[in-house]
């Protein structure tokens, strides 16, 4: 038995997924100090203890650009998740939907943007990735618009690749070898339970947004390292705030922007039209050695929020979390890793019961605090 925490599903998603899978969902760039930094600089914030104050009725709903939360958190764009289980975005859509919060779907997702409307009634969110094929790019955002949800998530923080060192130690990344090749192998075949799962129950092994592009597994090249491929070939480096232009001539409806660390990043943004922007460092996944999420997320939102919604991504692991970044300045929180360690360990039932104990961490954390709405949660809830 376990608690449905985030840890709880890190160490059960350690054991079942062969090492190059889980390292991937794990591990961050370079010595990985920011990755980190996402969660140290977070237990570092202290809460306020309040006492005395009725917190018999809270309310833990939000607004978001159109939309109503059950709680200020979404599931955030995970790549490849329907590798850490059978159609592992499905599975995830369902969990959000049951839990009344959003998911969003990856550019580099498994499962089809039209999969995943199908099998739920709240349309998904859509996460983008800017790629030099505009004509592509156009048809992507056009298949997107007919079944998502009208927010549109704009990764920036992904010119080019970060160096994740734990990929090319686990053989998930790196040039073609017979050795890593075997490696792959092995590795899947210690894993007897996850192969059943995706390589008997879990096809198609497709980018399902993307045409031809395959991720059919352990010991085949044109398996996983095809991600990395894809990405060196097809992600333009030379993507400018400019580009927001076209992308806005393309997709009607808020366009929110994941990557913004820098608060004078954020005014450009606010000035170029977005409505909304992710302070994140991509779970410290891209440059190490920059702040973590928490700590970017007071100026920046000091610096533009009211104009523009103001999200936070990196580190969230529990509900008290949710609240210390609501009360330095995000209007809601994404969760990224922990909703994929959930999935990969028990599936659509793991990202149910995460979401349920984020809940009520959540609500505890609200009542001990005395803050009796998510949304007047302020940093008078922060010890000084």
């Amino acid at each position: 038995m376990h608690a449905g925490t985030a840890k709880d599903y890190r160490k059960l998603a350690r054991r079942r997924l062969p090492r190059m899978v889980f390292d991937y969902i794990d591990g961050g760039a370079f010595d990985e100090l920011t990755l980190s930094r996402n969660e140290t600089d977070l237990a570092a914030v202290q809460l306020r203890q309040r006492v005395l104050i009725d917190c018999k009725d809270l309310k833990l709903s939000t607004r978001l650009l159109g939309q109503d939360l059950a709680m200020p958190v979404i599931l955030a764009p995970v790549g490849m998740a329907g590798m850490y289980a059978r159609r592992g975005e499905v599975q995830a859509a369902r969990a959000a939907q049951g839990a009344g919060v959003p998911f969003c779907l990856s550019t580099v997702s498994v499962c089809s943007i039209e999969e995943v409307a199908a099998a739920v009634t709240a349309q998904p969110w859509f996460q983008l990735y800017m790629i030099k094929d505009r004509g592509r790019l156009a048809e992507l955002l056009a298949r997107a618009q007919t079944v998502a949800a009208p927010p549109l998530v704009f990764t920036v923080d992904m010119a080019v690749p970060g160096l994740r060192y734990r990929d090319a130690r686990s053989g998930f990344a790196g040039d073609p070898s017979l050795a890593r090749s075997l490696t792959r192998m092995m590795d899947g075949a210690a894993h007897p339970g996850w192969v059943w799962d995706l390589f008997v129950h879990g096809r198609p092994h497709s980018f399902g947004n993307l045409k031809g592009v395959e991720t059919r597994g352990p010991g085949q090249e044109r398996g996983l390292g095809a991600y990395w491929n894809w990405i060196r070939e097809n992600f333009d480096p030379s993507a400018t705030w400019k580009d927001l232009d076209w992308l806005r001539q393309h997709w009607k409806g808020p366009i929110i922007l994941k990557g913004v660390l820098d608060p004078d990043d954020a005014e450009m943004a606010a000035q170029a039209g977005a409505d909304g922007l992710i302070v994140s460092n991509h779970g410290g996944r891209q440059l190490d050695g920059v702040s973590s999420a928490i700590a970017a997320l007071p100026a920046v939102a000091e610096r533009v929020g009211g104009r523009m919604t103001v999200l936070m991504d990196g580190g969230i692991r529990s509900g008290l979390d949710i609240l210390k970044a609501r009360a330095l300045g995000a209007d809601a929180c994404l969760i990224g890793r922990a909703w994929a360690w959930a999935l990969a360990a028990e599936g659509e039932r793991g990202v149910a019961r995460l979401l349920k104990t984020l809940r009520q961490e959540l609500t505890v954390a609200m009542a001990l605090s005395g803050c009796r709405d998510i949304a007047q949660a302020d940093r008078d809830l922060i010890a000084s």
